[in-house]
């Protein structure tokens, strides 16, 4: 008898080399580095060089690397056409997944075992992720979409998009470690099914595409919306013990506490709070913020205990906000973030590729008879 593990816990799904993580500890390391070093001392694009090519880049390589990204900028004007004809009201996360399956029509790329087809998919999708996004909320307010400038970096210059203004260094360099810290995490589920996708030998445009569908759900990358909306729910910390309390006795979930792999705060909960610190000691604290305090501190001394601490959700969103990024858009920064990851998994999937199928148990009857339709209750 085969044993069924719900949600595929604890089971091996590949063997990898990109990340690793302590859950008992708190640690997470990009090809061996810690997140908490490449957050002070890296950028995001040589972070992406360092998971995507398995090393940190020398200064020419990392140079080429940010000028062909830089050059790739820029999406087709029937890629923007095409977002201009999607419901305003319609969730970014839909319109980005709509416009990368799109983006693979444009940059036929099919022979997927071809370095440099490998090299170009991905250098333009962490280009144009950014700019889609952008171009969409502007696009559904009825602006112009901003064209990318060549002299900001890749967060200043996703702002920049945003916003049609220059945002001021703190801001960009705090979004740069935001999408350092999103950028890869294990077999998460966004990353299993690129993987499982990858496996097909499917495009990188496709494997990405699917990707951004998993990590639409309130349970994956969705989670950091979902916090500031329990937030301001929430509206003022004396209202949070009874919220939490309300929400234990109902066995429900509290938004942005808990992870399956982290039995301790998580390790980017830790950097996104200290930046979020930063942000309120020069622009003025939120009063999301102090609540969220209120709820870590509640939470601690009630779910300790179960290994539950705030995870990487529980304060990005509050960073965000304090960046002028509208909750709808939280997830797909986060993509922005994570197409990094999913891309260096594809690429792994691809070096010793087995297609992914796994088997079931099954529970169903056996030898039914066929009733026809005038004789069926």
């Amino acid at each position: 008898m085969q044993e069924y593990v719900p949600g595929l816990a604890g089971i091996p799904a590949a063997r990898s080399k990109i990340s690793y993580l302590d859950g008992q500890k708190g640690i997470l390391e990009y090809r061996g580095i810690r997140i908490d070093i490449l957050a002070e001392k890296s950028s995001f694009v040589e972070t992406a060089y360092l998971l995507l090519f398995e090393k940190l880049p020398t200064r020419p390589a990392l140079e080429k690397f940010s000028q062909d990204i830089i050059a790739h900028r820029k999406i087709k004007y029937r890629i923007t056409d095409l977002m201009k004809y999607l419901p305003e009201h319609g969730h970014p996360m839909d319109a980005l997944q709509a416009a990368v399956a799109a983006l693979g029509m444009f940059y036929p790329a099919k022979d997927v075992l071809n370095p440099q087809v490998q090299y170009d998919s991905v250098v333009r999708l962490v280009a144009k992720l950014p700019t889609i996004i952008a171009a969409f909320v502007r696009l559904r307010r009825g602006d112009d979409h901003i064209l990318p400038r060549e002299d900001l970096g890749h967060a200043a210059n996703f702002l920049y998009m945003l916003t049609g203004k220059v945002p001021e260094p703190m801001m960009a360099e705090i979004l740069d470690v935001c999408l350092i810290l999103h950028a890869e995490h294990t077999m998460n589920a966004s990353t299993f099914s690129g993987r499982v996708t990858a496996s097909t030998l499917a495009d990188a445009y496709t494997v990405v595409s699917s990707a951004i569908g998993t990590l639409m759900g309130p349970l994956h990358g969705g989670a950091s919306e979902e916090v500031v909306t329990m937030l301001r729910e929430i509206g003022t910390a004396a209202n949070v013990r009874p919220y939490i309390s309300k929400k234990l006795t109902g066995h429900q979930k509290i938004m942005g506490l808990g992870h399956r792999e982290y039995k301790v705060k998580d390790p980017r909960a830790i950097i996104l709070q200290k930046l979020a610190q930063q942000l309120f000691a020069k622009y003025g604290r939120s009063p999301l913020y102090e609540i969220a305090e209120e709820i870590e501190r509640i939470g601690a001394e009630l779910l300790s205990t179960k290994g539950v601490y705030p995870n990487v959700d529980f304060y990005s969103g509050t960073v965000y906000e304090k960046l002028g990024i509208e909750p709808d858009l939280f997830t797909p920064v986060f993509a922005m973030g994570r197409v990094v990851g999913w891309l260096a998994h594809w690429l792994e999937q691809l070096k010793d590729n087995e297609l992914v199928r796994p088997t079931q148990i099954y529970e169903g009857t056996h030898d039914q008879t066929y009733v026809p339709i005038e004789k069926r209750n």
